[in-house]
């Protein structure tokens, strides 16, 4: 019986270590990711701010599907609209600047 409690305790244990560590994981990301926010294009601007912001795009991906999905590339980065409303942006991938 003092077996079972003891293993049941260190599973415990290590259950809550790996809790604790992808929870930090999680905040590192998101606190870097909101960081590297500030050089981008935010949520709910239009692409009329966009483009007073951030200027012309080196390519504009015509809208597909039904909401209508836009997609404009910018050196560093990739902005998605829905309609004339940004969903979001990302940082291009490092092999994908080297390559062009």
């Amino acid at each position: 019986m003092k077996i079972k409690i003891l293993l049941a305790t260190m599973l415990l244990g290590l259950t809550g270590t790996a809790q604790v560590s992808a929870d930090t994981l999680l905040i590192d990301e998101v606190t870097r990711n909101s960081a590297d926010q500030a050089d981008r294009p935010g949520g709910g601007l239009s692409m009329n701010d966009v483009e007073e912001k951030f200027g012309e795009p080196l390519r504009k991906y015509s809208a597909v599907g039904t909401p209508p999905i836009t997609r404009w590339e910018y050196a560093d980065y990739l902005v998605y609209f829905e309609g004339s409303t940004v969903l979001h942006s990302v940082r291009k991938h490092q092999s994908t600047q080297n390559s062009k």
